[in-house]
C-alpha cells in the first residue's frame, strides 16, 4: 500500500473517532524484555493470567498466526481543565479519571468494528486477517505503542504521549497486512533534553511520580509493584487490602491517578473529543456517606456499564471504608458502624478498622463489644487483634 492510501486509511480511523493511530512491524519478535523479570518478582500480586499468558504476550504470532503488523490505536479520555475543577472534591470520595465513563472496553468496541471493516475494504481481506483488543487480549500494549512512536513509557510506567500526556486508552488490532510502518520517537523528539540517559526514558531528571506515589508501588523508573499500587489493591485485589497501605489510599475509592496527575507531559493535553465514550462524570458528586449505604439494587442501577461494577459491591464498600477511616469520617460513623456487621466479612473487616479510626480505641472497643463476641471469620478477627496490638 502505497503512503497515500497509509494516510487515507489513518484518516479514516480518525474518523471513527480513535485520536492517534499509529502502525508498526512486528517482524522483530523480541518485546518485553522487562515482563519475565517482573512476573519474577511477583510484582503482578494475584494476577496469575499474566503468567499464563506470558507466552503469547511476547509472540504476536501466537495470537494471530502470520501477523505482520500492529495497529496502535488512542482513544484520549482527559476530561478537560473545567471538568478537572469539578472532580476536585476535597474530601469527597476520588475516582479514576478512566472509570468516571461508561466502560470504555464496550464503547470502543463499534469502532474496533468498523475498524476492521476498514481493513477489509482497503486490503480485500475477511475477519479471519485481523484481531483485536481494547487492553483485555494477550498483548503488550504500550510496549508496541511506543515502537509505534505513539508515546514512550514513562518512569510511572504508563505510556505517555507528547500529544495527550497521561491519558489514553490503547487498543491493538493484528493484522496479516504488511502496512508501512510509523518509527518510534526519535533522540530529537520532542527534545532531547528530555531524555534520561542513564534509563533511556523520555522523563528527563524528573521524579515527580516516584515522589508523589503515596504507597511507594514505583520500585525504580518504570516498574511498579502492582502490590502496592493504589489501583490494584482498589480493584484488582478482591480480598482484604493490607493494613500498612490503607493510609496512604486517602480518598481514592476506585483506582488511582497519583502518578499520572502529577506528570509535567499533562500540559500537552487535549480535552478528549468523546466521540467513542460516554462520559459518566455524575458518579464523582457521589458522596462517601451515598456509597456506604449502597445496596445490591442501587449499586447495580449506579454502575451499570460503567468499569466499577468489576469490584462488586462487597469491593466498593470496603473501599469506601478505608476512604471513611482515612477522613474520620463522623458524618458517616453511623452506617460505619452498621457495616461492622454486614453479611461480608469482607466489608466488616475494613468497617472495624474504619471505625477505630473515626472513634477512637477505648471507644470502638466498647462499641463493638457485642459484634466482636459473635463474630466467626478469622479475617475480621484479625482487624479486632490488630487494633489491639495498635492501641498497646
Amino acid at each position: 500500500m502505497n503512503m497515500t492510501a497509509v494516510a487515507e486509511l489513518r484518516r479514516r480511523l480518525h474518523e471513527l473517532g480513535f485520536d492517534a493511530v499509529r502502525f508498526v512491524s512486528v517482524s522483530d519478535q523480541t518485546i518485553g524484555h522487562g515482563l519475565r523479570p517482573w512476573l519474577a518478582n511477583e510484582f503482578h500480586a494475584d494476577m496469575h493470567w499474566m503468567e499464563r499468558t506470558v507466552e503469547k504476550r511476547s509472540q504476536p504470532a501466537a495470537v494471530l498466526s502470520g501477523v505482520r503488523t500492529m495497529i496502535m490505536l488512542g482513544v484520549n479520555y482527559w476530561p478537560g481543565q473545567n471538568v478537572e475543577r469539578v472532580m476536585d472534591t476535597g474530601a469527597q470520595p476520588r475516582w479514576a479519571r478512566y472509570a468516571l465513563h461508561a466502560d470504555y472496553h464496550d464503547t470502543m468496541k463499534p469502532a474496533l468494528v468498523a475498524a476492521g471493516k476498514l481493513l477489509e475494504e482497503f486490503y480485500a481481506i475477511t475477519g479471519e486477517d485481523y484481531r483485536y483488543y481494547v487492553d483485555t487480549g494477550p498483548v503488550q500494549e504500550r510496549v508496541w505503542a511506543e515502537r509505534a512512536g505513539l508515546g514512550f513509557t514513562g518512569k510511572n510506567a504508563m505510556l505517555i504521549s507528547p500529544d495527550f500526556g497521561n491519558w489514553l486508552f490503547l487498543a491493538t488490532i493484528l493484522t496479516r497486512v504488511e502496512i508501512a510502518p510509523d518509527q518510534p520517537l526519535s533522540p530529537n523528539t520532542p527534545r532531547p533534553e528530555d531524555r534520561d540517559v542513564r534509563t533511556g526514558l523520555w522523563c528527563g531528571k524528573c521524579t515527580r511520580c516516584i515522589d508523589a506515589c503515596p504507597t511507594g508501588a514505583i520500585v525504580e523508573p518504570g516498574v511498579v509493584d502492582a502490590r502496592r499500587c493504589i489501583s490494584y489493591q482498589t480493584i484488582e485485589n478482591k480480598g482484604v487490602v493490607p493494613r500498612e497501605l490503607r493510609a496512604g489510599i486517602g480518598t481514592r475509592i476506585y483506582g488511582c491517578d497519583i502518578c499520572a496527575e502529577v506528570c509535567p507531559w499533562n500540559r500537552f493535553a487535549q480535552e478528549s473529543r468523546r466521540v467513542l465514550l460516554t462520559t459518566r462524570y455524575d458518579l464523582a458528586e457521589l458522596s462517601l456517606r451515598q456509597v456506604l449505604e449502597l445496596t445490591p439494587e442501587s449499586f447495580a442501577e449506579i454502575f451499570r456499564k460503567t468499569a466499577i461494577k468489576r469490584v462488586k459491591l462487597a469491593g466498593l464498600l470496603r473501599n469506601a471504608c478505608i476512604v471513611a477511616g482515612n477522613t474520620r469520617a463522623q458524618d458517616c460513623r453511623d452506617v460505619v458502624f452498621r457495616l461492622c456487621t454486614h453479611a461480608s466479612p469482607l466489608v466488616r473487616a475494613h468497617a472495624v478498622w474504619a471505625l477505630y479510626r473515626i472513634d477512637g480505641y477505648e471507644v470502638a472497643t466498647r462499641a463493638l463489644t457485642e459484634a466482636r463476641t459473635v463474630e466467626p471469620d478469622a479475617s475480621v478477627l484479625e482487624e479486632y487483634s490488630a487494633e489491639d496490638a495498635f492501641a498497646r
